[in-house]
C-alpha cells in the first residue's frame, strides 16, 4: 500500500497541498529563471509542511495555455526537478504529480524517476470537452504503463473534471463509478467548475452512495469555512487557492492558512 492510501484509510481527512509551479521553460510567461522557479516551488512546500500538509502535488500550473496530451521535454524535465527539490522539505509527506492538461504517460515517467507515489490524471476515462478541445481519456495505456514503470504508485483520477465539460449524458455518481470498476482508478476527485470553485455536498454526496468505501477526494474549492459541510462526505482534498495569501492564487504559500485548514480538518474527527 502507498504512502497516501495509507493515510486514506486512516481516520482524520487527509490533506493534499499542491505546489503551483510557475511558466515552465518553453511555456509563454516563462520568466526565464528555473533556478527562481525552483526555490518557489521550494519556499510553498516548505509552507505546507509546516502547516500541517499530509501530502504533496506538484504541477505544472503555470503552463497555460495548457498541451492537451503529451507535453515538451523541457516541461518533464523542469517537473523533474521540482520533484527532487520538493523532496528535500517534504519531511516524509507522500509526493505526487500532475502534468497538465492530461499528461498521463509522463506522470508516471517521473513517479518511476523520482519516486512519486501518485498522479493526478484530469480525464482518465471518457471524454470531455475543454479550452484545449477534446480529451480523451486513456485508462487502458495509462494502467498497463504503470504496471510496467511503477506498480505502486496510485492513480488520483477527476470525475467531470473542472474547467471541462463531459461529451456524453452520464451523471457525476455514473462518471465515478465507471472511473473506479472500470477504469481502475485508486481514488476519485470531485471539483467544483473551475479552480478555487467547490463542488455541492448533494453532488458528493451521490458520488458516495454510487462508490460506496471507494476513496473520495474533494479536487478544489475547500476552505476554512466549508470543510466541516463538504468533508463529512470526502476522506480528504486537494487543495491549492485557499491555502495562498489572501486565497489568491498567483500569491506564494501562506503557513498560517495552511494550519487553519489543518484545524479545520481535524476538528471533524472521526464521523463521516
Amino acid at each position: 500500500m502507498s504512502e497516501l492510501f495509507a493515510l486514506l484509510g486512516g481516520a482524520r481527512r487527509v490533506l493534499i497541498g499542491v505546489v503551483h509551479l510557475a511558466p515552465t521553460p518553453g511555456a509563454p510567461r516563462h520568466a526565464g529563471s528555473t533556478a527562481a522557479l525552483l526555490e518557489r516551488a521550494r519556499a510553498d512546500a516548505r509552507a505546507l509542511v509546516r502547516g500541517g500538509a499530509d501530502a504533496l502535488l506538484v504541477e505544472n500550473f503555470g503552463d497555460t495555455p495548457f498541451f492537451a496530451g503529451e507535453v515538451p521535454p523541457e516541461t518533464v524535465a523542469t517537473l523533474a526537478l521540482a520533484l527532487a527539490a520538493v523532496r528535500e522539505l517534504a519531511a516524509g509527506c507522500p509526493l505526487g504529480v500532475n502534468v497538465l492538461r492530461n499528461d498521463a504517460r509522463a506522470a508516471l515517467g517521473l513517479c518511476a524517476a523520482t519516486g512519486a507515489s501518485f498522479l493526478r490524471v484530469n480525464v482518465h476515462t471518457g471524454a470531455m470537452v475543454t479550452d484545449q478541445g477534446l480529451i480523451q481519456g486513456r485508462a487502458a495505456e495509462t494502467l498497463r504503463e504503470r504496471a510496467r514503470l511503477c506498480p505502486e504508485a496510485r492513480i488520483l483520477a477527476d470525475v467531470h473534471v473542472k474547467h471541462a465539460t463531459p461529451l456524453g449524458s452520464e451523471s457525476l455518481a455514473e462518471a465515478a463509478e465507471e472511473a473506479f470498476t472500470r477504469g481502475g482508478a485508486d481514488a476519485l476527485i470531485v471539483s467544483g467548475r473551475a479552480t478555487g470553485h467547490a463542488p455541492g455536498r448533494a453532488e458528493l454526496e451521490r458520488v458516495r452512495e454510487r462508490v460506496g468505501a471507494a476513496p473520495l477526494l474533494v479536487g478544489s474549492g475547500v476552505d476554512a469555512d466549508n470543510a466541516r459541510e463538504l468533508l463529512r462526505v470526502a476522506d480528504g482534498a486537494i487543495v491549492g487557492t485557499a491555502l495562498k495569501r489572501g486565497g489568491r492564487v498567483d500569491e506564494a504559500v501562506d503557513e498560517a492558512r495552511v494550519a487553519r485548514l489543518r484545524a479545520a480538518f481535524d476538528a471533524l474527527g472521526e464521523t463521516r
